[in-house]
């Protein structure tokens, strides 16, 4: 390390010219990266639901259904602005009453069956069938088109048009969230820091990490929205803590030399290995991210680890350069530093260590009760505020016409149409069901094909199989949707045993189930993958069941708080905060103990040595936890984006009860199980010296 550490010192020019030069390709390939604001194509391409929207799409040559709402107009003008909708590009048609019914009829002459699925007062609806995918760039275009042509007061839901609200958020949204949380880390560091160009440096330093994590996004296949919203935010809440290190060992280190080369080659070289196991607790958590099912996590997972692998080598490289190059502009801009002492509060807390031990057990109990009770929402059109086009939609479908999601029954082509008739009754009889579109509810059991308009019958058959749309009266992700799901699969299957109930529902069921069995998957792997890295960075069998614990307790706390408040969480958010709070947080921990490790081997008896490693370790950590929840609040405040606001809110509450856990509980574990400790760890007792240990030991006692 020492040879790479000089080589960074003495061609530090060259590596900001290099740096420099990466960012081009770096904007470009990330300017071409695909964006994917469809979480539910995240789903197992093995899934039934998944193979049926396939099927839908290549058979049928229909990738999403949209529900378009008219309100104020006569059937003469709506017929005309149909016309027109069925135009735009990739619209494959549009179903209207008009379509099973002559409108020169009187309106009293029209079964009810008829006019009430489409009217109620003075709002009619309209199916809008789409050729692409619901979340393609094709569909979105098409939406935006839409609501061109019919105007603010024509609403437009399903999918296609939340997927184009969502895309026009994040579009406005994402570069604001890099502003707000560069401005408040900025001020973190320059309080905590003593020049105000040291924390310029360690923010560039950063946005260069993160411009070539976003670049080399353009190997993936696509990044999702949620993805590509916090990864910026998230890389550079986890690593600026690395940059810290190598600048607070470079102010320790300018003390003992006068050139100041020699003091950074130095302070890269004590902090390789700090830096190092820092990186590799981040790193773990998103690993295990890549071991879900539901491959949004590995997605995630891919993209934070690039970016933690980027923030290393950066801070070896990158930073050092930036700060020996602007060293008379840190000198010249030095300032008094926030600065207080924590020894009275380190007394205090080994001096009530039972107390704060008890606290925490009794903590332990309702806090893993409420994170393992807590309420999640799977519904993802609620994230978005209620001004907005398709929620607008959502809340006006479900009150004017008692729709709230629309199931696709999807049979073979050949099914009778005596079976399609009694499958449709049977599927109307079910509670919640409020109207279905089909051959089966167009036709009798002895009515021929034939009467059924040309174009109702190629949008309801294709190659090899015919659909039927379900109106359901419940909401996704629901106990009352999913029975309802199963019950409509049951009774498809009688007349046809591969048929399938695919669309938003049945997609979001399954979603449901994979991700609880990923929730605990990934916790699993992300505890076990950090105990053994701890393991092997502190060589101790016993601390990383302590640390764990530790930090663990602040996540049961930070996911349990929802329970008891009656706030209900989006379902990612669980997962993502159980492994990146974890995995980010522990560091604090990881930097108490190790100074508490090496007291003890100078020979300081238990109390002494914990009470140092608090007082020396505290403002460390309030400035690690700080900088984080700096880098994540501003987003969680400021973002219309339920699910981003979410994962935001949660990681910087995390960081805050991660570091006040470690400042308060740690140091009084570490006092409580200082002999198992001992016995169980290497690198606590100076061999050579062993007296002294026992000493001080045995006076403590």
């Amino acid at each position: 390390m020492d040879r790479i550490a000089k080589g960074v010192v003495d061609h530090r020019k060259f590596i900001i010219i290099i740096a420099i030069i990466l960012l081009i390709p770096s904007l470009f390939a990330n300017a071409k990266v695909g964006i994917n604001y469809d979480v539910l194509s995240y789903l197992p391409d093995t899934l039934q639901t998944v193979k049926g929207q396939n099927i839908l799409q290549k058979d049928m040559g229909t990738g999403g259904i949209s529900m378009m709402l008219v309100s104020g107009m006569n059937d003469k003008d709506t017929a005309k602005l149909e016309n027109k909708v069925k135009n735009v590009n990739n619209v494959k048609d549009v179903i209207w009453y008009d379509d099973v019914a002559d409108l020169t009829m009187p309106k009293e002459w029209i079964p009810d069956k008829y006019y009430k699925a489409f009217n109620s007062g003075d709002t009619t609806m309209m199916a809008v069938f789409l050729k692409t995918p619901m979340s393609s760039n094709e569909s979105i275009a098409a939406v935006q088109q839409i609501r061109r042509i019919t105007g603010t007061q024509r609403l437009l839901s399903g999918t296609s048009a939340f997927v184009t609200d969502l895309k026009g958020i994040c579009d406005k949204e994402e570069p604001i969230y890099v502003l707000i949380a560069v401005i408040l880390a900025f001020i973190v560091l320059a309080v905590f820091m003593d020049s105000w160009i040291t924390p310029v440096l360690i923010l560039a330093g950063i946005g260069i990490e993160i411009m070539y994590n976003l670049g080399t996004n353009i190997f993936m296949n696509d990044v999702s929205f949620i993805t590509q919203a916090i990864a910026s935010v998230l890389q550079l809440g986890v690593t600026m803590d690395l940059s810290i290190f190598l600048v607070n060992a470079y102010r320790e280190q300018q003390l003992t030399y006068d050139d100041k080369k020699e003091a950074m080659r130095h302070a890269i070289v004590k902090t390789a290995s700090a830096i190092g196991g820092s990186a590799l607790t981040l790193m773990a958590g998103f690993i295990a991210m890549c071991f879900m099912t539901f491959t949004l996590g590995m997605n995630m997972g891919i993209v934070m680890t690039k970016g933690v692998v980027f923030g290393v080598l950066g801070t070896f490289t990158i930073l050092p350069s930036l700060i020996l190059i602007f060293d008379k502009a840190i000198v010249k801009t030095t300032h008094v530093t926030f600065h207080m002492r924590f020894g009275a509060l380190s007394r205090w807390v080994t001096g009530h260590r039972r107390v704060i031990i008890a606290i925490f057990v009794l903590l332990l109990l309702p806090a893993y009760f409420g994170q393992s009770h807590a309420q999640v929402y799977y519904d993802l059109q609620s994230t978005l505020p209620d001004t907005y086009g398709c929620r607008q939609a959502s809340i006006k479908l479900s009150k004017d016409f008692d729709l709230n999601t629309t199931h696709v029954v999807m049979v073979n082509k050949n099914v009778k149409s005596s079976d399609m008739y009694a499958m449709t009754n049977q599927i109307n009889d079910l509670d919640g069901v409020s109207s279905t579109l089909g051959e089966g509810s167009l036709l009798g059991p002895s009515v021929p094909e034939e009467f059924i308009p040309g174009n109702v019958t190629s949008m309801l058959k294709g190659g090899n199989y015919q659909m039927l749309m379900v109106n359901s009266k419940y909401k996704v992700a629901t106990s009352k949707c999913d029975t309802q799901i199963t019950q409509i699969n049951n009774i498809v299957h009688k007349y046809d045993s591969k048929g399938m109930v695919i669309g938003e529902g049945p997609l979001t069921k399954d979603l449901i189930k994979l991700t609880d069995k990923d929730f605990k998957v990934v916790s699993i792997i992300s505890i076990l993958m950090i105990f053994v890295i701890l393991a092997f960075v502190l060589r101790s069998g016993s601390l990383p069941f302590i640390l764990v614990a530790v930090i663990e307790c602040a996540v049961f706390i930070n996911l349990g708080i929802p329970y008891f408040t009656g706030t209900k969480l989006p379902f990612i958010a669980s997962i993502c905060i159980g492994t990146i709070q974890l995995g980010s947080c522990v560091n604090y921990a990881i930097l108490m103990t190790t100074r508490y490790r090496s007291e003890r081997y100078s020979g300081k008896d238990r109390r002494t040595a914990v009470e140092i490693a608090h007082s020396t370790s505290v403002t460390s950590i309030i400035m690690s936890a700080t900088g984080f929840f700096a880098a994540t609040i501003g987003v969680a405040i400021y973002s219309d984006i339920g699910i981003i606001s979410s994962i935001c809110f949660l990681l910087a509450r995390g960081a805050l009860l991660s570091a006040a856990m470690v400042i308060f509980v740690l140091p009084a574990m570490l006092m409580a199980f200082d002999k198992l400790i001992i016995k169980t760890s290497k690198g606590f007792i100076n061999k050579e010296h062993p007296e002294i240990y026992l000493m001080n030991d045995a006076k403590s006692a």
